[in-house]
């Protein structure tokens, strides 16, 4: 079992930034891949970027390449996501995501998600 714990949404106007935090805990041995997904109302959950961690890679949507960054810090088993130069269209539940890999299968755990709001 995994947990993750996200912080740092909130509502910011268009040009600023924000940055979310998530703090995993458990068993994070299987756990292949860390990142951060968003829905927007009526909307699908989609990828906004995660870190994969063999062969280590960071994967970005083309929607937020040059104004997010993604990082971790394994010490803290912590993953952040630095969003600058936001848009209205940034508008979304972020949500932290854990996808496990097995021999028994795969398997995707989720944070609650965080509210980030930018205004025009």
């Amino acid at each position: 079992q995994v947990q993750l714990v996200e912080s740092g949404g909130g509502a910011v106007q268009a040009g600023g930034s924000l940055r979310l935090s998530c703090a995993a805990s458990g068993s994070m041995l299987s756990i292949n891949a860390l990142g951060w997904y968003r829905q927007a109302p009526g909307k699908q959950r989609e990828l906004v970027a995660n870190i994969i961690t063999a062969p280590r890679s960071t994967n970005y949507a083309n929607s937020v390449k040059g104004r997010f960054t993604i990082s971790r810090d394994n010490a803290k088993n912590t993953v952040y996501l630095q969003m600058n130069s936001l848009k209205p269209e940034d508008t979304a539940v972020y949500y932290c995501n854990a996808h496990q890999s097995t021999w028994g299968g795969e398997y995707d755990y989720w944070g609650q998600g965080t509210q980030v709001t930018v205004s025009s």
